[in-house]
């Protein structure tokens, strides 16, 4: 059974900082490259950060420098972390697998994701 459970989200302040985690089971995760994507109110999900399954990343130009993403095969989990956070990083976070997202009965497969608002 294919499942991503995303965590860590909540309500921070801007300049503040949170750790985001992704379980995943049911798929060959060291196998997979991962990432991290978000959607914010009325936008388009987007990538926000890739890792290999070498452990090579990449982060879109708005994160650089501020977040890492990290990966442990033996707990088949990914994570996120987020410095200096500002308001436009609020969103809804997800992971998935990378390039192309899990597929499940003939659809993309999401998790519930994670919110992360960042305000004062």
């Amino acid at each position: 059974q294919v499942q991503l459970v995303e965590s860590g989200g909540g309500l921070v302040q801007p300049g503040g900082s949170l750790r985001l985690s992704c379980a995943a089971s049911g798929i060959s995760f060291s196998g997979n490259s991962m990432g991290w994507y978000r959607q914010a109110p009325g936008k388009e999900r987007e990538l926000v950060a890739r890792i290999t399954t070498g452990g090579s990343t990449n982060y879109a130009d708005s994160v650089k420098g501020r977040f890492t993403i990290t990966r442990d095969n033996a707990k088949n989990t990914v994570y996120l972390q987020m410095n200096s956070l500002k308001p436009e990083d609020t969103a809804v976070y997800y992971c998935n697998t990378f390039p192309t997202v899990i597929r499940k009965n003939g659809m993309n497969y999401w998790g519930k994701g994670t919110l992360v608002t960042v305000s004062s």
